[in-house]
């Protein structure tokens, strides 16, 4: 009887353990994997990821939310090369030297 409940807690604690992340079909895998470590670490309820058109490329903002002052948000490349930083506490608005609000928002690709 013992073995029965400690594989069945063992099965139970598997499966609520693994959580799927609802991640946009099509998301680069580098930037999937990124996602994971970044939905563990990301403190605000309100924390996500977009994607934009920039310099003609698709790029990743990844936003901590707005649970705090002066966070950054790291842009990344579809090889999860990082571009840069967004705002933090300089409020940086530029990624390679050109204005990131002449970017073209795609889609939200990730939101906790």
């Amino acid at each position: 009887m013992k073995n029965i409940i400690t594989s069945f807690l063992m099965v139970l604690m598997f499966f609520t353990s693994c959580k799927k992340l609802d991640i946009a079909q099509g998301t680069p895998n580098c930037i999937k994997n990124k996602i994971q470590s970044f939905e563990q670490h990301a403190t605000c309820s309100d924390a996500h990821v977009d994607q934009f058109k920039f310099q003609s490329e698709n790029v990743y903002v990844f936003s901590n939310g707005t649970c705090g002052a002066d966070m950054a948000e790291e842009v990344l490349d579809c090889k999860c090369n990082s571009l840069g930083f967004l705002g933090g506490f300089v409020g940086n608005t530029k990624i390679n030297g050109q204005e990131f609000s002449t970017a073209t928002f795609i889609k939200a690709i990730w939101k906790k």
